[in-house]
């Protein structure tokens, strides 16, 4: 499917370049096989690939059909996406490169035709692995057949591809959030991840829901263990192949690449940011003393694309990992981060403001669930019955309600801190600083200004997200200081409520 423009397997095989000089010098002539190219990461990729790579050849994307869209349909969705106009503007015909397959992880042989498949193992080179479900509360069985059994999968592919010369596959960070002191190397699971697939494809939901709380042992979700399960078969089945595991830890909004602030989605700190602008969240379960390990796009990105040059010019027996992390190198700390966050979203307000910004930190789970009760459901049921008379649609409570599953799912994080070393990023990026790419390919995060990071982060969430153009700044923040004071009205009456109802308990 797609392959008019490709070149043929053994034309690519005189043209790659697996010992190119600079990092773009690489990538000329190479042919990608890219999966995942459709969710957040994916998406910053394959845009950075095509802008910084021009001489590439060709990069497929295997794209599964959708919630009643073809392949053609979702590629043509992709490929419309704001975070390709740069591309757009600056090599206009980029993206005729790139050719959409048909195939899904969740299936056998990776749900390819027999002709899709042919022509992968005959003319790839490159495979950036970043298909995942990143739903934390999946269920088992979902979450393994997706995440672990789709490397599995996708092992076999590569093991057929003939032309190959650097894999690289995306995990995560948590991927062993069971430990606390993480190196770089794999860890061995308490249980086989054959012994779990086959038993996810063996045995009635309602057994393995029992047999879940065991398997999961100390990890908070399905989501880490499923992912620690498939860094076990990269290091049994992966043996020979030219593949590098990449940890990102919690990857957010872009630093400087596409765009300053680009994201397309709310999941996990991005919607929690996102309320704290418009003020509907006052309270947070977090340690704020604890390291929050977060990771713009960009620098992912980075990681991603001189992880396959490096591993392909200097190979090892061993599978190289690489812990993407930001608390070894530039540590933030969450309150900090939630000041910022306050700050900027003070400073460049939404006009979908609902209340004056500001929220606690607190580790106290029955006052944050008081706080919950009485500033996050109360408004928002309020909220919603105005809605109603005024003939409009109630959404407040279940917004309100869609941001507390988010905020519990990702307690486990705010509450618990990871010690990551990160000696093969320390030397990723000296590596990259000595071949004079790191102007085109930063990979060191201890360049990253954490004010002005979450600034352009704030202001892209406005722009992005809540599709908020700049001439209503002007507005929101009139709208901003008439909050403020309905606030300190709101402060000062409650005050006053209190103290008149503690005179009266004690006549």
């Amino acid at each position: 499917m797609g392959t008019t423009n490709a070149l043929t397997g053994e034309e690519q095989q005189e043209n790659a370049n697996p010992g190119g000089s600079s990092i773009e010098a690489f990538f000329a002539e190479s042919v990608i096989l890219i999966t995942g190219a459709t969710g957040f990461l994916g998406k910053a990729l394959l845009e950075k690939l095509l802008r910084s790579c021009p001489r590439l050849a060709t990069i497929f994307i295997l794209i599964r059909p959708k919630k009643g869209q073809t392949v053609e349909q979702r590629f043509m969705e992709l490929t419309d996406n704001p975070v390709f106009d740069r591309i757009r503007w600056e090599f206009p015909g980029a993206l005729s490169k790139v050719f959409p397959v048909k195939g899904d992880m969740s299936l056998p042989e990776l749900g390819l035709s027999p002709e899709d498949k042919a022509m992968l193992m005959q003319r790839v080179n490159i495979v950036f692995h970043s298909a995942a479900t990143v739903r934390f509360d999946e269920p088992l069985k979902v979450a393994v057949n997706l995440n672990t059994k789709g490397t599995d999968r996708m092992i076999e592919l590569c093991k057929s591809m003939s032309n190959l010369i650097s894999i690289v596959h995306v995990s995560t960070a948590y991927s062993n959030a069971d430990q606390y002191e993480i190196k770089e190397e794999i860890y061995s699971t308490t249980v086989k991840p054959h012994t779990v697939i086959d038993m996810c494809e063996n045995l009635d939901d309602e057994t393995i829901r029992i047999l879940e709380k065991k398997l999961m042992g100390k990890h908070p979700n399905t989501y880490t263990l499923t992912k620690g399960l498939a860094e076990n078969l990269i290091m049994t089945k992966g043996t020979g192949l030219p593949i590098t595991v990449v940890r990102p830890s919690i990857v957010c909004a872009a630093y400087q690449e596409p765009f300053p602030g680009w994201v397309d989605n709310v999941c996990g700190i991005t919607g929690i940011m996102m309320e704290i602008g418009r003020g509907t969240i006052r309270s947070i379960v977090c340690n704020a003393s604890l390291i929050v390990d977060v990771v713009p796009v960009d620098y992912v990105v980075n990681t991603l694309i001189c992880a396959a040059w490096h591993n392909s010019i200097e190979r090892t027996n061993n599978v190289r990992i690489y812990n993407c992390t930001s608390g070894t190198f530039n540590p933030v700390r969450w309150g900090e981060f939630g000041r910022l966050t306050r700050k900027h979203a003070i400073e460049s307000p939404s006009k979908y403001v609902m209340w004056y910004p500001g929220f606690t930190f607190r580790t106290n789970k029955l006052i944050h669930m008081i706080v919950v009760a009485t500033l996050h459901f109360l408004p928002a049921f309020v909220i919603d019955l105005v809605l109603k008379f005024q003939g409009g649609k109630p959404m407040m409570l279940k917004i309100t309600k869609r941001f507390q599953r988010a905020a519990l799912t990702g307690e486990f994080f705010a509450v618990n801190e990871w010690h990551f070393h990160g000696s093969n990023m320390s030397e990723l990026a000296k590596i990259v600083r000595e071949s004079n790419d790191t102007e085109c390919f930063n990979v060191d995060i201890k360049s990253l200004d954490w004010d002005t990071y979450v600034h352009r982060y704030m202001l892209g969430i406005r722009k992005y997200i809540l599709k908020d153009t700049p001439d209503t700044l002007s507005k929101a923040r009139s709208r901003l200081l008439k909050l403020y004071w309905m606030h300190k009205f709101a402060q000062v009456l409650s005050v006053f409520m209190i103290v008149k109802m503690i005179s009266r308990a004690g006549r």
